[in-house]
C-alpha cells in the first residue's frame, strides 16, 4: 500500500488557509453590515479645540469674531511709540560683512532691525546710539542710527 502524499506540515498549511479565508469572508461581511449605516453615523464634527467628535457641536459655545479684530501681518502693527522721537538704546549685534543688525531700545527693552544704508556713521557691537523709528515690512526698524555722545 502507497503512502499519503500529504505531509503533516502540509495538512497544516491547508487548514491555516482555510481559516484565513473564513476570518476574511467575516471581515467583510461585518464592513457590508456597517455601510448599510445611516448618513448621520458617517458624519465627523470639530470641536471648539478643533478635535474630532462624533456629536454635533453646541450652538451656545460659538463665539462671534469680528474681522476687523483679525490681525494679518506683523506682529508689530498695532499703534506704536512715536516715530519721529529720537530714542537712545544699545547695539547688541552687528554684522559688518551682511550689513545689518539689531538695537535694544533703552526705554522699551525692545530689539529693532537696523541695516547698514540707515547708519550715518560706523558702530559696533555694544556702542550705546541715538536712533529714530520707522515701521518696516516686518516691525519697527531703527534709521537715522547715530553715535550717542
Amino acid at each position: 500500500m502507497a503512502r499519503s502524499k500529504e505531509t503533516f506540515h502540509k495538512k497544516e498549511q491547508v487548514k491555516k488557509k482555510l481559516q484565513k479565508r473564513k476570518e476574511k469572508a467575516e471581515r467583510r461581511e461585518a464592513r457590508k453590515s456597517k455601510a448599510a449605516s445611516s448618513f448621520e453615523d458617517m458624519l465627523a464634527y470639530t470641536d471648539e479645540n478643533g478635535n474630532i467628535v462624533s456629536a454635533p457641536p453646541d450652538p451656545s459655545k460659538k463665539q462671534v469674531i469680528d474681522e476687523k479684530d483679525i490681525v494679518i501681518g506683523a506682529r508689530n502693527s498695532g499703534p506704536g511709540p512715536e516715530m519721529n522721537a529720537v530714542r537712545e538704546g544699545r547695539v547688541t549685534f552687528f554684522n559688518e560683512k551682511k550689513g545689518y543688525g539689531f538695537i535694544k531700545d533703552a526705554e522699551t527693552g525692545e530689539s529693532l532691525f537696523v541695516h547698514y544704508n540707515d547708519l550715518t556713521e560706523p558702530v559696533s557691537e555694544n556702542d550705546k546710539v541715538t536712533f529714530e523709528m520707522a515701521r518696516g515690512p516686518r516691525g519697527y526698524n531703527a534709521v537715522h542710527v547715530a553715535l550717542s555722545k
